[in-house]
């Protein structure tokens, strides 16, 4: 494919995605847009900034020729972990500011959108069109994100607002376990789509007989586990989980209320009777893995869930497997701030495999590597089985 016509199939899709982000937010008033309840939520005007700006620094500063920053203030305002770049206001400060206001950062994104669109139609090189790319599957990641920080920030109001959204988890009907055969497997990414750099490496890995559950745990299943003690009983837990219970006074999964006897769940919907049949939704790494010590079963790990995924019909809910988020061999890590994206994360955190229903569709692939604290929750995580 000539590199003109790959360009203009970018700027069709920069639009469209750019586009995408603002119609998440069309539930939101005025106020709801610099909120931030705790430091790991992001206020929404954040998110609208932050991928804007990503693609002012890293594309049109770098490469338009006479590009003029519409602010010398946003990349201290909206930069958010590249060390390469320069200061940067706190994450958990991000929710202070009142200004840029919305509709400048509005203004910001137009600005931005126009200028790089127009830039698209240059005869531009294979690199920068892989900085663009890389800068729309970013965007994406944080239209995931940003769905998330929405639902903590709505479902932390005393009223539980509702979100205009087509979001809701689905009963799943498949049962039982797929099997896998012990033997040698090669793990990682190997077709010419795109990826993340933490997903090339591939490699062969030894994987044991297993099977692993054909459908996520139910909330019936987890109200048993609640019933039954699991949050009071120290054995089931790592010892940072059983910490984590105590510091927090967890009881249940995030978003879960007790009424009047009943379980109640925040969703994106409004506040909803916890239904028996559906997957389980905002459990931390914690709670899985204590949940599968009290099934007497385990989580998977991400090698033994990429061979057993062509048999799964996942991608409700992102699933937590056993597996530390450590680089595959021959991990390259590129130089200059792109290197920060996933490289320096690779400590205390696990692995997550599948996708959810925030994902956006392309990212959606068996060997996608998310990955979390192991205390996260808010984000949509559900939990598979294995033995």
């Amino acid at each position: 494919m000539e590199v003109l016509t790959i360009a203009s199939t970018l700027k069709d899709r920069f639009l469209e995605i750019r586009k995408k982000t603002e119609s998440i937010c069309s539930s939101l008033e005025k106020d709801d847009f610099s909120t931030q309840p705790v430091a790991y939520v992001s206020p929404p005007k954040w998110h609208l900034g932050h991928t804007t700006w990503f693609f002012e620094q890293f594309v049109l500063s770098e490469y338009k020729k006479d590009y003029r920053l519409y602010s010398d203030d946003f990349a201290y305002c909206f930069n958010s972990y590249y060390n390469n770049i320069g200061d940067r206001i706190l994450r958990a400060n991000r929710g202070n500011m009142t200004r840029p206001t919305i509709s400048e950062v509005f203004g910001y994104r137009n600005y931005v959108s126009q200028h790089l669109a127009e830039f698209l139609d240059e005869n531009l090189s294979v690199d920068i069109l892989e900085i663009v790319e890389i800068g729309m599957q970013h965007e994406q990641q944080h239209q995931e994100l940003l769905t998330y920080d929405i639902k903590y920030i709505f479902g932390n109001q005393p009223v539980f607002p509702a979100l205009e959204t087509n979001i809701q988890l689905q009963q799943e009907i498949n049962d039982g376990f797929v099997e896998i055969n012990e033997g040698v497997y090669e793990i990682g990414h190997k077709s010419k789509e795109f990826c993340f750099d933490n997903e090339l490496g591939a490699h062969k890995t030894y994987i044991h007989n297993c099977k692993i559950a054909s459908k996520l745990v139910t909330n019936a299943e987890y109200i048993e586990f609640i019933e039954a003690g699991g949050y009071t009983n120290f054995n089931l837990w790592h010892a940072d989980g059983w910490d984590w219970v105590k510091s927090e006074h967890v009881k249940a999964p995030m978003y879960w209320h007790k009424h009047k006897g009943v379980w109640m769940q925040y969703t994106l919907k409004g506040l909803v009777e916890v239904g028996p049949n559906l997957p389980v939704n905002h459990v931390s790494f914690y709670e899985a893995w204590a949940f599968a010590e009290w099934r007497g079963m385990r989580l998977p790990t991400e090698f033994e869930w990429e061979v057993a995924s062509k048999k799964l019909n996942y991608g409700q809910l992102w699933e937590w497997t056993n597996s530390a988020y450590l680089p595959y061999p021959n991990y390259q890590k590129a130089e200059g701030a792109i290197g920060e994206y996933n490289g320096k994360f690779m400590i205390n955190t696990m692995v997550m495999r599948g996708a959810s229903l925030a994902t956006p569709k392309n990212h959606c692939r068996p060997t996608y590597r998310n990955f979390f604290t192991p205390d996260t929750r808010w984000h949509f995580s559900g939990i598979r089985l294995a033995k």
